[in-house]
């Protein structure tokens, strides 16, 4: 079942305002309960943090950038 743009458009600002800060802080939670890494390490482990938790999210946030095509010239 496809979402229409709408919903698309509305998930997104869901997960972007809730979802993302939330992602933040437990990955930041669970990053200071272990010893503290090397900063290049710790650089890298927030870039792959970064970049893993927009892939499930893919389809969302494909075309919400663009007019709506469902909408009436």
């Amino acid at each position: 079942m496809a979402l229409s743009y709408k919903v698309r458009r509305r998930c997104s600002l869901l997960i972007l305002l809730v979802g993302l800060p939330s992602y933040v802080v437990a990955c930041i939670g669970i990053i200071s309960s272990f010893e503290r890494p090397s900063i290049l390490v710790e650089l890298l482990v927030y870039v792959a943090l970064g970049v893993l938790w927009a892939l499930p999210f893919k389809f969302v946030f494909r075309g919400i950038g663009q007019a709506d095509p469902d909408k009436e010239q």
